[in-house]
């Protein structure tokens, strides 16, 4: 018989991009572990924010580790987001649902053409049938110098780089395709776009709070009706080449005022911050830098907790 209280509120905990850093992830992990009381751990609701690739040199094990998680722990509830750079992925190795109403993803470069020579788009074997983000993803960039982040690229816009050579091709290779394991390929298929959850308790100043929250990997654009924005999330619509809320900034950075009414946690990572403000969370402090902590917020205790803490039992 469990001893768990029926009325305590369940807890959850919504994880940072990742990145390609295994060890953060299992430092983190372990940290989740050691912190979090081991019944509400077991049973807790784990959302991955999304960026599971790319950067970091270590994607393939990455994705190795979140694909155990079911298995080590039945009990939890994994929910795993897709990033900007994990759509990118899944275009490349052809994964991505097909454009509705029998569309082709090649009408969706148009758009962008004028960047196709500047950002190397693949032009590799495939590349008719695939996704504008799989292109970018798998270029070539001619500038070599990211001047906002004051980095090189690593091989693509995407710095997609590290994670072909985590499955052991060179950057660009159409062999990836063939390189990345089955597994590998339905994680990519099956991430979603937004999850919804109806009841999710927060701590603040007036005891607990009882929240709807919506977890995505950038946010909820404003001035655009919440509701279809949630339907077109949901339906992972790839007729639309640039995905606002998996890849925005500016525009997705706050809640959309329509959710002031009933009170609303916005969850996401994408913005290379730790910004908490109410019920907006934004939770990628690491943004894929080598000497940045990868962060996830517990809930309903607010605490974040970082791979880099030095929790001892």
């Amino acid at each position: 018989m469990s001893n768990s209280n029926p009325t305590k509120p369940r807890t959850v905990c919504c994880i940072g991009d990742i990145h390609g850093y295994i060890s953060k992830l299992q430092n983190l992990w372990t940290n989740l572990e050691t912190l979090i009381d081991s019944s509400d751990f077991n049973s807790a609701l784990i959302i991955f924010l999304g960026d599971y690739c790319d950067r970091g040199p270590n994607t393939r094990q990455v994705i190795d580790f979140l694909l155990s998680l079911p298995t080590k722990y039945p009990n939890q509830t994994h929910v795993f987001l897709s990033g900007n750079h994990d759509l990118a992925f899944a275009g490349f190795v052809g994964v991505l649902p097909e454009p509705r109403k029998g569309a082709d993803f090649k009408e969706g470069w148009k758009e962008y053409e004028q960047n196709e020579e500047r950002e190397g788009w693949f032009k590799g074997e495939g590349y008719e049938r695939m996704n504008l983000q799989g292109r970018r993803w798998g270029g070539h960039i001619k500038v070599k110098f990211n001047a906002i982040k004051g980095t090189e690229y690593k091989g693509s816009i995407y710095d997609a780089a590290p994670t072909f050579e985590s499955y052991g091709v060179p950057h660009g290779s159409a062999d990836l395709v063939k390189a990345v394991p089955d597994d590998h390929k339905k994680f990519l298929a099956d991430m979603v776009w937004v999850h919804e959850e109806d009841d999710v308790c927060v701590e603040s100043e007036d005891g607990i709070k009882h929240c709807k929250l919506i977890a995505v990997h950038a946010g909820l654009e404003k001035g655009k009706n919440v509701d279809k924005q949630l339907i077109f999330l949901k339906a992972r619509d790839t007729q639309v080449s640039k995905v606002e809320a998996l890849s925005g900034r500016k525009n997705v950075w706050d809640i959309p005022e329509e959710l002031a009414e009933k009170p609303t946690i916005v969850v996401s990572g994408h913005h290379g911050k730790l910004h908490v403000d109410g019920l907006r969370l934004i939770i990628d402090e690491g943004g894929g830098y080598e000497n940045k902590p990868v962060a996830a917020i517990v809930l309903p205790s607010m605490k974040i907790i970082r791979d880099t803490d030095n929790l001892v039992k």
